[in-house]
């Protein structure tokens, strides 16, 4: 008998995978901490034996490393990557024998990158499982755009001649595994659902119902943008990441805090958008401890400035802490938890900014209020519709565009509330007046604003 565990990470929009039988495991793409992926293989009961990578990383740093030096196992990575560390490298058709007549075959999948390389699972040599990493994912494939530009429409080519081999390759009821595609900047549009097959790719998935020409079109034309910390993955998977330091972060004062932002530095604090607004620590930014916190502190901190974080409770420090270890940003300066007025020195005030709804924007607008539309959503979000007369900025653009946005009290909004905070917190900081609509963007109609383009 076989098993396949999923491990999901929803900050980051991917999964990995722990397979095996009964003595015997390998992990496909695993994530930066390793802890919980031993812990799994512990609850099974089997030796963690291999550990494959489908391709060197862009949106997260690997566990993978690490991972096979503490267990032993061997570390299977795609021989046309180039790496600085051992490894034993997988070329297409290449097997390992994971346990007793599981055999784990190595599918060469170029696309994703030039050397993504998928898996299939085979049972008594039956296919049972395709773990296809940014290859062939749920209605969608993996972005082709993140190794080289002048290599990106021979990707996408080779994207569609990849995923037509899966499914000429193996049969409709094979299920496909992906890494990206539930949130991940890596995939070329967003999954829908929750589990897929290879018979239900076959009818569904652009890659396959489509021409090549027709497909590479399409998907070159559907690209976002690339978020700024992808530069640093590549580079930092290749060279062989150092492990991770989850011990707590140096606790940080009132007057440390002020020091720190003094000097520059960020202090982000991780509380929700409605507690952050009513009142915080002047000059800090809120990521939500529950949002896409490594995403988009990631994508808009500079590189390589130190963090301080602020939250409740030391749990929530130590979840943003693993998470943000998962996309480089390895050690917080320092922390600090508790109620926010202890995080300001005696005779400071903590600031604080309105929240608001679209109704309350149309009715800002109807008494003829000064006011500024500032919307933060990507470009392709502000395609199907946006309010008129509003400024755009997408939210990982506007740390380096405070100064574009015009005089007045600055409504920002995107489509549901939490980019919108990001983007208030910011603003906040610099001291513009601001106002955070968090409200759903399909109420901007409802409450009688023209929205333009829809």
């Amino acid at each position: 008998m076989f098993f396949v565990d999923t491990l999901t990470f929803e900050g980051l929009g991917n999964r990995s995978y722990l397979a095996g039988g009964d003595g015997a495991a390998v992990v496909i793409d695993p994530p930066r901490d390793i802890d919980q992926v031993i812990a799994a293989a512990a609850r099974r009961g089997v030796r963690i034996a291999y550990v494959a990578e489908t391709h060197i990383h862009n949106d997260y740093v690997t566990g993978g490393l690490e991972l096979a030096r503490v267990t032993g196992a061997a570390y299977l990575v795609p021989a046309a990557a180039s790496v600085s560390f051992a490894r034993t490298p997988v070329a297409d058709g290449d097997t390992v024998e994971v346990d007793e007549g599981l055999v784990l075959r190595a599918i060469a999948t170029p696309g994703h990158t030039p050397h993504h390389t998928s898996y299939a699972l085979e049972d008594d040599g039956r296919a049972v499982a395709a773990f296809t990493g940014g290859s062939l994912l749920i209605g969608t494939v993996g972005r082709p755009d993140l190794v080289e530009p002048r290599l990106t429409e021979r990707l996408a080519r080779a994207q569609h001649a990849s995923a037509h081999r899966l499914a000429d390759e193996l049969g409709d009821e094979v299920p496909v595994l992906p890494t990206h595609g539930f949130g991940s900047f890596c995939s070329s549009s967003q999954a829908e659902g929750d589990s897929t097959t290879i018979g239900k790719e076959r009818t569904a998935n652009d890659a396959l119902t489509l021409d090549v020409d027709t497909f590479v079109a399409r998907t070159l034309a559907g690209l976002e943008d690339v978020p700024a910390y992808y530069a640093h993955m590549g580079p930092a998977n290749a060279a062989g990441p150092a492990p991770v330091d989850l011990t707590p972060p140096e606790p940080a004062d009132a007057r440390r805090i002020a020091e720190r932002l003094a000097a520059g530095e960020w202090v982000v604090d991780l509380r929700s958008r409605v507690a952050f607004a009513a009142g915080h620590v002047a000059g800090s930014f809120n990521f939500e401890g529950d949002g896409k916190l490594a995403t988009y502190l990631a994508w808009l901190i500079p590189w390589g400035k130190p963090v301080t974080l602020l939250a409740t409770t030391p749990e929530q420090i130590a979840a943003a802490q693993r998470e943000l270890t998962r996309v480089g940003i390895d050690r917080p300066a320092a922390a600090a938890t508790g109620d926010p007025a202890g995080w300001i020195r005696d005779g400071e005030e903590l600031a604080s900014f309105p929240r608001a709804a679209f109704a309350d924007l149309a009715a800002a607008r109807e008494r003829g209020t000064e006011i500024v539309v500032l919307d933060v959503r990507r470009a392709s979000e502000r395609a199907g519709g946006y309010v008129e007369g509003s400024v755009h900025i997408p939210v990982h653009e506007l740390h380096g565009r405070t100064g574009e946005i015009p005089p007045g009290v600055v409504w920002v909004h995107c489509a549901g509330g939490m980019r919108a905070a990001i983007a208030a917190s910011l603003l906040d900081a610099v001291g513009r007046q601001v106002v955070a609509v968090d409200d759903g963007f399909d109420a901007a109609v409802d409450a009688g604003l023209t929205v333009a383009g829809s």
